[in-house]
Order: C-alpha cells, then sequence, then structure tokens
C-alpha cells in the first residue's frame, strides 16, 4: 500500500525538454486514462532550447523532421532559432494540457525497482528547498537528454588563466555580454561555432574560428519553398506529413550514399564550399575534414551565413593547434597568435547516461555498460524503463517520437493483459552474440570520450541500435510486442487470483 504522503503515477517522465513534453502529449493522445507527472530539474520546460542563450542559437535539422509527428511546423522558417523552438514546444505543452502535470526543481537522484511491489521508487531533491520528497510510479520514462547540464566539456588550455577578457562556454552564456566592436575567437569547430561566428560577426569588429581539424559544412536555405508551397494549397497537416516524408527521405538516401561512395558525396559537399568562398579560398585547409562525410556530424549554415562572413571579412577560419592562451589572445603551435578580446571555448559537452540517476532493481546497482540495449529505448534485465536518445544521422525527434509510440502501445498492451512487469532479457541464442559500442561509425570527440559509459548493442534484433528511422518507425507502430526478448510478467493481483482460480477449478476467495 502508497504511504500517504508519496506521490504515485502510473508513468514518470523525467525531463521537460522536447523529448519529455513530447512524451507527455503522446501519453494523452494514445493512454489517456494513464497518470503521469513530468520532474524537471530546472524551473522552465524547453531543455536545450532554454538552457542554451547564446548568439544566434538555431537547430541544425529542419523544423519538419525536428518537429512532432503530431504537431505541424508553420513557422516559413525551417532552419529556426532557438526562441521559436521554445515557442513551439511550449505551445504543444499548452495544446495537450501538460504543464500542469510539470513539477520544476526536482532533480531525481535515484530510482529503486522493486519486482514484489512492480513500483520505482524514485529519490527526488526539490531544488528550491533542498528537500527530498518521494514518489513511485509503474512506469519510468527517461526524456533527459544526452549530456550534463551542470557544465560543458572544456580541454585544458595552458595559461588560460591569464586571459585578460572573459572566458566563455556556450553553455554558461552570460545575458549582458556586450562584444560589439570586440575581437572574438572561438575555439572549435562544431554546430555551435558554426551558429555563434556568423551571429557575433554581425557586430564584433572579428571572429576568428580556431579549430584543430576541419568540419563538414552544408548550406540550406532557411526557408523550405516546397514546404511554404504545400502549405498555401493543402491542410496544414496533409502538408506537414507530404514535407516530413520527403525531408526524411532525403535525410536516409544522403546517409545511405555516405556509406556507399563515400568519396562522391565528399566531392560535392566540397564543390559547394569552393562554389561559395571562391577559388582563391584554401578549402583543402579550412574545410576538408580527414574522415568520410557521416562520420561525424554534419553541420547545417542557413543560407550560407557563415560562407557570407568569411567573404565579407567578418569572420575567419584558422587551421592549428593550440600551443595555449596568453594574455591578448589565441598562441597556435606554428607561433601565430589570435588576438582576441572575447574567449568562446565551444568544445563540446559532457554527456550524461539517462540524467545521471542512480538506478538499482531489487537492490542490486544497475551498471549500464553491463546492459544490453533493446531497440534503442529499452536495457536488458531493466524492468520497466524506457528512454529517449535521438538519431546521430537525423533530427532527434524522430526518434523520440517513435519511442513514445513504442512505450504507449506497450502500457496499453500491459493494461489489456493485467500485467505490470516488462523486462527485456537475453535470449538463449543471444547468449554469445558479438558486442558491440552502442553506436557504431560515429566518431565525434564528445561521443568518443563517453560510449564506454553505455550499453552495449549486439549483432542482431531486437538488439541493434539500427539508426534507421524507417525500421524504427515500422517496428514501433507494427511489429510484435512480444518477440520472446521482452517478457511481460507480475500480473496485477486481481488476475493472479483469477489464474490461481482456473487451476484450482474453484474460487479460492471464496474457500475461505
Amino acid at each position: 500500500m502508497q504511504q500517504a504522503n508519496v506521490q504515485h503515477f502510473d508513468v514518470v517522465i523525467v525531463g521537460a525538454g522536447v523529448s519529455g513534453i513530447g512524451a507527455a502529449c503522446h501519453l494523452r493522445r494514445k493512454c489517456p486514462g494513464k497518470s503521469f507527472t513530468i520532474l524537471e530539474n530546472r524551473d522552465a520546460i524547453g531543455g536545450t532550447w532554454d538552457l542554451f542563450r547564446y548568439p544566434g542559437i538555431r537547430s541544425d535539422s529542419d523544423m519538419h523532421t525536428f518537429g512532432y509527428n503530431f504537431k505541424p511546423w508553420l513557422n516559413p522558417k525551417a532552419i529556426a532559432d532557438g526562441p521559436s523552438i521554445r515557442a513551439y514546444v511550449q505551445e504543444a505543452a499548452q495544446e495537450h494540457g501538460v504543464l500542469p502535470k510539470i513539477q520544476f526543481r526536482h532533480r531525481v537522484l535515484s530510482a529503486s525497482w522493486s519486482t514484489d511491489q512492480a513500483l520505482w521508487a524514485l529519490d527526488v531533491e526539490q531544488g528550491d528547498t533542498g528537500n527530498r520528497v518521494a514518489l513511485t510510479c509503474r512506469f519510468l520514462f527517461m526524456c533527459s537528454g544526452y549530456y550534463s547540464y551542470e557544465k560543458g566539456h572544456l580541454p585544458e588550455f595552458p595559461g588560460i588563466e591569464q586571459f585578460q577578457g572573459p572566458v566563455i562556454h556556450p553553455q554558461q552564456w552570460p545575458e549582458d555580454l556586450d562584444y560589439a566592436d570586440k575581437r572574438v575567437a572561438v575555439i572549435g569547430s562544431g554546430a555551435t561555432a558554426m551558429t555563434l561566428v556568423p551571429a557575433m560577426a554581425e557586430t564584433a569588429a572579428k571572429v576568428t574560428m580556431i579549430q584543430r581539424s576541419p568540419t563538414y559544412v552544408i548550406s540550406r536555405p532557411a526557408k523550405d519553398a516546397i514546404a511554404n508551397w504545400l502549405r498555401r494549397w493543402l491542410p496544414e497537416k496533409v502538408a506537414y506529413a507530404i514535407t516530413r516524408w520527403k525531408n526524411v527521405q532525403w535525410q536516409q538516401y544522403v546517409y545511405r550514399r555516405t556509406r556507399v561512395t563515400p568519396e562522391v558525396v565528399k566531392a560535392k559537399l566540397l564543390g559547394q564550399v569552393r562554389k561559395h568562398l571562391g577559388p582563391d579560398y584554401d578549402v583543402d585547409k579550412h574545410f576538408t575534414p580527414s574522415y568520410y562525410p557521416w562520420d561525424q556530424r554534419l553541420c547545417l549554415i542557413p543560407d550560407a551565413d557563415l560562407f557570407n562572413a568569411i567573404k565579407q571579412g567578418k569572420a575567419a577560419v584558422v587551421t592549428d593547434g593550440i600551443e595555449g592562451i596568453t594574455a591578448n589572445g589565441v598562441k597556435l603551435k606554428s607561433g601565430r597568435e589570435v588576438e582576441a578580446d572575447i574567449l568562446v571555448t565551444a568544445t563540446g559537452l559532457n554527456l550524461a547516461v539517462l540524467g545521471g540517476v542512480e538506478f538499482s532493481v531489487d537492490g542490486e546497482s544497475v551498471n549500464f555498460p553491463d546492459t544490453v540495449n533493446y531497440k534503442g529505448m529499452m536495457f536488458s534485465d531493466v524492468p520497466n524503463l524506457a528512454n529517449v536518445f535521438g538519431y546521430v544521422n537525423a533530427s532527434w525527434t524522430l526518434r523520440a517520437d517513435v519511442t513514445c509510440e513504442y512505450v504507449c502501445r506497450l502500457l496499453n498492451h500491459m493494461e489489456r493483459k493485467g500485467l505490470r512487469q516488462c523486462t527485456a532479457r537475453l535470449r538463449e541464442e543471444d547468449q554469445n552474440m558479438e558486442m558491440r559500442p552502442w553506436i557504431l561509425g560515429f566518431t565525434p570527440g564528445y561521443i568518443a570520450r563517453a560510449m564506454h559509459l553505455f550499453p552495449k548493442q549486439g549483432d542482431r534484433d531486437p538488439w541493434r541500435n539500427t539508426q534507421n528511422y524507417t525500421l524504427d518507425r515500422k517496428m514501433a507502430r507494427r511489429g510484435p510486442l512480444e518477440d520472446g526478448a521482452l517478457t511481460f510478467s507480475n500480473p496485477e493481483p486481481a488476475q493472479r487470483e483469477a489464474d490461481v482460480d482456473s487451476v484450482l477449478g474453484e474460487p479460492v476467495r471464496d474457500a475461505a
């Protein structure tokens, strides 16, 4: 029996970002009878799109695939800025009555599963008071993203303490930073740097992006002309569905070509860069990586904004190693010094596995590297737990929607069957299968630094982490739930009595 002071829910969602709000909306739509709450560590919804406030913050995926499958993206700009994405998430939450379900400033410290009770018990800290509160739930849905919100990744740069100006990581961007007419050095060449440089270059004296090695960069129009044309003639949902399908097919086609004919794709990408920057620019040095496209994520820039800033002399790219930081800038290994008034360390993220929550099952701690991924969302021998982790080769929300649809099917199936527990377990034929890293063929530093902390994947279904939206959507919507690997158990007490009655041939409860 539940204690009076313990909150109990059918489902607890951890995180109120794009994934968490999406999960709540899916529950509202497909599991209307389920009680749920959202626990959010911060004091606002939006996750990444509320935390990051650096200049130019935007999506590097088109919003017709980054948006939810149930809510059309209606803004003419397909490559959207952070405030527009926050507004979209907020609107989805309002439309589905999700906002009252959120408990802000609630940080989950630990989660303990009891098979006897068929419950997760959560130890939660309230950020505004420091008090600890207890919650229980039948199913735990982790939607906390993939990186630590505490601080970003910062390599050691000798001498950084002597720099005379501000040193800023984009994850902790100060609201009052004035960079007008200042010289800015941005260390890094990932999506964050590609966004920051042209945005700051609009008012800064000069912005220099310092990279150890180049990244593939592709320019696309900020507005999707086909999507906007379709919306003129078709109902919003129909136009959105067609555009989403079109963009998914294009993403998957391009990704497949990078696996089959990487040299051809590489030549096309670099040809576009040369077209933008002209024959005199050293594309080989500054925009030609040592790896093939999609071995690391491509950087998407809208309307060639980075290339335009370079051509106008407002921005520059320097490809060199860093010797150290001086009082007035960055000393390169070549001996050159890039002078700067402001130093921005766009050096990446620190990944966190399931929000850093400590998990245990029946008193035994869960070490996730010892578990095996199940369908990209669950873990072997860990009951009633699902996690959203997006694609590395496509929009995050495509995978989030797939995961949410599957979880809703799973919850409804268990209710129909009168069962309280589902657990992925290796079958006899899986015991000696080859174990592989959770993500294959994707090598950026932030992934490589943390892969040892994640579960493994197997060499066969359902233990593969496919990174294939088409396959995953089919699995989520029509694939069998009872596949021999996902086991269902722990019937409701009433169902247990009925099972015993059927075996004995008489009603046990009446025998007393």
